[in-house]
């Protein structure tokens, strides 16, 4: 069936982001809960599993489950809901989510597989935190039924939640023993013994799973593995795991009681609270003596064998009528459990109830005192070999010393270190150290590591550094940033300072150069910083002015490609160079920006006006208007009688036209002494001046 996904939910109030989980039977997705304005994480049942009836109660007895708690160790459950969804027939289907806390991390599954076994303190600090979730679910009457790996999320900030109460039950409903129909639920590498066997589940059985968490997180791998989830369950039921001492040398051994007490085949020797077990990892890390130090697993599994055969003869007595005979029982040594085999009188017994009953109570008897014998034989055994081991100890002790540990030493020559070993009775294998970076001599590694015993006569090997190499920094150059932090240190490098730089040639958050150089050779453990494009560039600031082919060819090695021309005049910029830019120049732009160009012309060319005739105030006027500049030469109060350059002659704008100017007076042609003003008394001898007489 496939559904048109919806891109919020509840009328608007959370919009769904990415996707970051899938499940069995649900998808989770990052959201913002548009209201509250808070990013929370909404888990939606798929579509497939819409109309199934038991999903879908799973589905909501999980929001009941987790609406009633409130404790830091369980992720919170903020809000549920049904939103319709329409379908590619046009149908309407309802659709179950969950809106929940948002946590920010990883699941242990996921730390698990990429870093392997976890530190002791590590391990008990997030066993600590499954602990809490479920001394406080217990006491809310809810037990989980699934505690595993992939179900346990830690926060960036070291936080332990516990996730997925979807199978979980009340400790009233889980008192019933599942059916047939109902089927084992569970994670098969987590599952306890009396969920693979259908029976009933209480608090214990998630303190199994938690046991089984802890025996993964200090071996890297879980209790039981099998090719089939049935092969797991039957070692579950019938097997011992082995020890986490023996997976991890080195381990402490409290840790095997620890686990095996958890993981206990028969509930009544198990941890019968999350808080007894949480006070036992705290006894162990702060140095004490915890309760599960005295837990004999084989024991443990030997009892609960006996008590399961023991329920079974006597449900077999009870349930046989009265006149009818009990199937004999034989051992079957594939399912591990006692059968009925046919009664070689073809089913006619000629003993009676009573009869049948003292047998088996005499056979009852008899295997009691089998597995005591048997019980009995290797304890005593065990003490044998621990008396052998501690008298061989004792024996050998004086031939044991304690390897001295030069890596912690500073400037230490090989010839004294072969001297503080001859004084132990140990000898030197001194090798070198072709990869290291520190200075030559300096010792890098040995082994035997020190502090530990070793026999005398002993060799140990240590390695001395023969000083740095100088190779070629790698070309990491449009390298994402992890890749050529990966590739750098490789070659013996370390990673600085990490730098954003504008390069728009450059994909965004790519690696543009590195200081030291590509391919320049330095010294292993040089410190290399790295050089980030931001995916934008520079318009160059020295376009203006510049011939068009020099600029366009600056800007494309700048990133920017998309080049629009236009021209114009310009009466300061030669024709032919750039004008203006947009965006301006020096201007950061994203890559793959539009930029328009302004290409000068020259200067505009206009057509010089006839201003001959004209008085010279009037020409001025007109040429000025026209862009011209004007001078003259002549009187400023005459008429034009001429122009250069000459009316209709083309010239720049803002080119100087020369007037030649006359006076505009015409009486005083050829007559330099006439009159002027009146009367001119050098220009008519005899005459009058001032008006008066001259006699």
């Amino acid at each position: 069936m496939n559904i048109n996904m919806p891109t919020s939910l509840a009328g608007g109030r959370y919009q769904l982001g990415q996707l970051v989980g899938r499940g069995g039977m649900a998808e989770v997705h990052v959201a913002l809960d548009t209201r509250l304005g808070r990013t929370v994480a909404v888990k939606i049942m798929r579509a497939d599993f819409a109309n199934d009836k038991i999903f879908l109660e799973r589905f909501r007895r999980e929001a009941h489950s987790v609406a009633q708690m409130n404790n830091p160790n369980i992720v919170n459950i903020y809000d549920s809901g049904e939103e319709v969804v329409a379908t590619e027939t046009g149908q309407t289907e309802h659709l179950p989510y969950l809106v929940m806390e948002y946590v920010k991390g990883q699941t242990l599954r996921d730390i698990l597989k990429v870093n392997g076994a976890l530190s002791q303190r590590d391990a008990e600090q997030v066993m600590m935190g499954v602990l809490n979730a479920l001394e406080y679910s217990h006491r809310m009457g809810i037990i989980h039924r699934d505690i595993k790996p992939g179900n346990i999320m830690i926060s960036e900030q070291g936080v332990v939640k516990v996730m997925d109460f979807g199978i979980a039950r009340a400790l009233d409903d889980s008192a019933a023993t599942m059916t047939q129909s109902q089927g084992v639920v569970g994670t098969a590498q987590y599952l306890s013994p009396e969920q693979a066997r259908g029976e009933s589940v209480d608090m214990r059985s998630d303190l199994y799973s938690a046991g089984c968490v802890l025996y993964e997180m200090l071996t890297g791998r879980p209790p039981f593995t099998g090719d089939s989830a049935v092969a797991i369950a039957y070692q579950h039921v019938s097997e011992v795991a082995t020890p986490p001492s023996s997976v991890v040398p080195g381990l402490p051994k409290m840790w095997d009681s620890i686990c095996a007490k958890a993981m206990a085949k028969d509930r009544q020797n198990r941890y019968a609270t999350a808080s007894e077990f949480k006070n036992d990892l705290l006894t162990f890390m702060n140095g004490g003596v915890p309760m599960a130090a005295a837990f004999n697993p084989l024991t443990d599994l030997t009892n609960m064998k006996a008590r399961k055969q023991a329920e079974m003869d006597a449900n077999t007595v009870a349930m046989t009528p009265a006149g009818e005979t009990a199937a004999t029982q034989a051992f079957n040594p594939v399912t591990g459990q006692f059968e009925a085999v046919p009664n070689p009188q073809n089913g006619v017994s000629t003993k009676t109830r009573a009869e049948q009953r003292a047998e088996a109570a005499k056979a009852r008897k008899k295997k009691q005192i089998i597995i005591g014998s048997v019980v009995g034989g290797l304890v005593a055994l065990l003490v044998i070999l621990g008396v052998f081991f501690m008298l061989n100890k004792s024996d050998s002790t004086a031939d044991m010393v304690e390897v001295p540990d030069f890596t912690a030493t500073a400037n230490i020559s090989e010839a004294r270190v072969e001297e503080q070993l001859a004084a132990k009775g140990l000898k030197l294998d001194a090798r070198e150290d072709s990869d290291s970076s520190k200075p030559k001599g300096t010792i890098t590694k040995q082994n035997p590591r020190g502090g530990k015993k070793v026999a005398k006569g002993s060799t140990v090997s240590v390695w001395f550094s023969t000083g740095p190499q100088s190779v070629a920094v790698p070309d990491v150059s449009n390298k994402s940033q992890d890749d050529a932090k990966s590739i750098l240190e490789a070659a013996g490098f370390k990673v600085g300072n990490v730098r954003t730089v504008d390069n728009a040639s450059i994909e965004k958050d790519k690696v543009v150069s590195t200081d030291p150089a590509a391919n320049s050779k330095q010294t292993k453990g040089t410190i290399i910083t790295l050089y980030i494009s931001s995916g934008m560039t520079q318009i160059p600031d020295n376009l203006i002015g510049q011939p068009k082919d020099s600029a366009i060819e600056q800007l494309k090695q700048a990133g920017l490609t998309q080049i629009t021309i236009e021209n114009e005049y310009s009466d300061s910029i030669a024709s032919g160079a750039v004008t203006r830019v947009d965006p301006g120049v020096g201007s950061t732009v994203e890559a793959g920006t539009a930029v328009t160009i302004w290409v000068s012309t020259g200067k505009q060319q206009v057509s010089v006006p006839s201003v001959v005739g004209m008085s010279y105030a009037n020409a001025k006027s007109l040429l000025e208007s026209y862009g011209f500049q004007v001078t003259v030469s002549g009187p400023e109060d005459g008429t034009v009688t001429g122009m250069s350059p000459t009316a209709g002659t083309q010239s720049d704008s803002g080119a100087t036209i020369t007037l030649n100017t006359k006076s505009s007076n015409t009486n005083n042609e050829g007559n330099p002494g006439g009159n002027t003003d009146g009367n001119n008394n050098g220009g008519n001898t005899g005459g009058s001046t001032s008006g008066g007489t001259t006699n």
